[in-house]
């Protein structure tokens, strides 16, 4: 099958509860064209990082009730963004399906690793402990409370049904470690939903992911 006879990969999902309002665009075709805005400066740059280096164009609107603070806001979004993600892909024909990849930002080093399964796993490990307590951003703002890392990518592979295994191999500064996190991730994914020429239906032996 040639790109011309693929169908889009995109997918637009919303989600409204009484904690948030979320609406995020998804083409995993894209080129990295970004438009991120939930109402946490950090957690928007942290999007942007992922649908740049994801080479995905990427819409996430979100309005949440961040006057308490960016949980809710930021949970409901990987929520979406992980059934966006799984929408997209389809019936996964013709992807890689398995990509990871090694992420240094300065002093921080980073591993992710995704198999686009259809069984929905999260491994996250590595992060210092001090990150438990870390608050990045929000001077002034909404803050990124660190701790959610873990909870933001298990939300995403739960709701997209991967696997996804996230591990700091070592690191000081939170905003490096939160980053390098979040591109990993995202140069994971690109090299797992890419397609491979050699790749005619179901990359599984089992027929379906």
């Amino acid at each position: 099958m040639t790109a011309a006879e693929r169908a889009p990969r995109i997918a637009r999902i919303e989600r409204a509860t009484k904690e948030s309002d979320i609406t995020v665009e998804l083409d995993l075709d894209g080129t990295g064209i970004v438009d991120i805005s939930t109402g946490v400066p950090f957690f928007d740059h942290m999007l942007t990082a992922l649908g740049t280096h994801g080479r995905f164009d990427l819409t996430v609107h979100a309005k949440g009730d961040v006057e308490i603070d960016a949980h809710h806001t930021v949970e409901d979004t990987a929520i979406v963004l992980g059934q966006a993600l799984g929408q997209a892909l389809g019936d996964k024909s013709g992807i890689t399906r398995f990509g990871d990849a090694f992420i240094p930002m300065d002093e921080t080093q980073v591993h992710a690793s995704v198999d686009v399964s259809g069984r929905p796993y999260c491994v996250h490990t590595g992060e210092p402990d001090y990150m438990v307590h870390s608050v990045i951003g929000g001077y002034p703002g909404v803050p990124y409370h660190a701790v959610i890392n873990r909870h933001v990518f298990e939300s995403l592979a739960m709701n997209a049904r991967i696997a996804l295994h996230v591990r700091v191999l070592y690191g000081r500064d939170q905003h490096h470690i939160t980053e390098a996190e979040f591109k990993a991730v995202a140069r994971a994914l690109r090299q797992a939903v890419e397609y491979d020429p050699r790749v005619t239906g179901i990359p599984s032996t089992k027929g379906s992911l």
